[in-house]
């Protein structure tokens, strides 16, 4: 299939071509989060098995996507977008907040939107992982924007005398992985432990990191 098939236009039951391309677009993500994040996984999903899982057919399909591989670009993209929303959001309200406070509110956020649904850390760490070396580069530039993210709380820690003035950016790197790595490994039962105490255990891995002149302002 070299490219997509043309879409319909004009009106058909009250909806444009638009929202009618829009709606099968949702039921493709919302098939392939079951499929790939909860199912037989991405290398295990078949179009006819996804298009079917929608309520849809296979033409439909390539009126939308190209290949599988599109939706679960699509899909990688969604779920980190919504943990980022939520992260954000954390952050605004919380920047009238102490550092470990701070920290404790915004990892808190993350952590309860990417844990919501196991489906979604299924996509975010393990369904994305050696697909192709496009979805590589979009997994690692992904990664890239979280520490993008975090250097930005850090530098801003920093500039109220919070943490130490340095260059931080390998030890945020190595930090989103313990956050990746340990996320997955609770959300598959593999550490015994609550979400909280999970989120404790790396906002004082983060306190470490940034090496507060004074240890009160890392909180008790």
């Amino acid at each position: 299939m070299t490219g997509r098939i043309k879409a319909p236009t004009g009106r058909y039951g009250g909806k444009s071509a638009e929202e009618r391309q829009a709606e099968r677009r949702r039921r493709f993500l919302d098939a392939a989060l079951r499929l790939f994040g909860g199912g037989p996984g991405y290398r295990g999903t078949t179009v006819a098995a996804l298009s079917e899982a929608a309520g849809l057919s296979t033409r439909q399909f390539y009126e939308e996507f190209r290949a599988l591989e599109d939706v679960l670009a699509a899909l990688h993209l969604e779920v980190n977008a919504w943990a980022e929303e939520a992260t954000l959001t954390a952050v605004a309200g919380a920047r009238h907040l102490p550092l470990a406070e701070r920290a404790t509110a915004i990892f808190r956020a993350y952590a309860a939107n990417v844990t919501a649904d196991p489906r979604r850390i299924r996509i975010t760490f393990v369904e994305i992982i050696g697909v192709s070396p496009r979805l590589e580069e979009q997994r690692l530039a992904r990664r890239a924007r979280w520490v993008e993210l975090v250097c930005a709380e850090v530098a801003s820690a920093v500039a109220r005398g919070e943490a130490a003035p340095r260059d931080y950016r390998i030890a945020v790197t190595a930090f989103i992985g313990s956050v990746n790595g340990l996320l997955h490994d609770w959300s598959a039962g593999w550490v015994d432990a609550t979400l909280d105490e999970v989120v404790d255990e790396l906002v004082r891995i983060l306190l470490g990191i940034l090496q507060p002149r004074d240890a009160r302002l890392a909180g008790a």
